[in-house]
């Protein structure tokens, strides 16, 4: 069974920069979401908790979801405190439980949370498909945010993921 998985679309990552693209990313989210529900495909929902001090602190502002693509209060929720989902999370037993073997995986930072989520959910054999418009990161030091989801996007294909924008992903029951 198919599921979609949203990590980490936080009000810290909206704060004074943007990822790249970051509102429309966001739309596509919050449609993938939309979609999803409609036909009550499984979502999960990732949030980071930096811990004391950081912008995502779970009692800071930076912790909650961005409004458009917040989770219901039936939809299970899993907080992490590293960059994999998976990571000393019950993540794992939460999907299984569900009957879930394939994964469509969107949200922040392409090359810290999405990456590592996208080889840990590999690695525990799930089919893995990453909305490759439904992903974003930060200008670096170093590289442009263009460059970084290019590069990650070619490390994943036919690797470790499929990718699919966001209006070809297909959720059915």
């Amino acid at each position: 069974m198919l599921g979609l998985l949203v990590i980490d679309v936080q009000q810290a990552m909206f704060g004074t920069a943007e990822p790249h693209d970051g509102r429309a990313v966001l739309g596509r989210i919050a449609e993938l979401i939309g979609r999803a529900r409609a036909v009550q495909a499984p979502l999960f929902f990732v949030q980071h908790d930096g811990g004391p001090g950081d912008a995502f602190d779970k009692n800071g502002p930076g912790f909650a979801y961005m409004p458009e693509v917040a989770p219901l209060p039936s939809e299970p929720v899993t907080v992490k405190r590293r960059t994999s989902a998976f990571y000393e999370t019950g993540l794992d037993l939460s999907l299984r439980a569900a009957g879930i073997d394939a994964l469509v995986i969107c949200g922040l930072q392409t090359e810290y949370c999405v990456d590592t989520t996208v080889r840990s959910a590999f690695e525990r054999g799930y089919r893995v498909t990453v909305v490759g418009d439904g992903h974003s990161t930060f200008d670096s030091a170093l590289l442009p945010a263009t460059t970084i989801i290019a590069h990650t996007q070619h490390l994943w294909n036919g690797r470790f993921a499929r990718l699919k924008r966001a209006a070809d992903v297909v959720f059915d029951r």
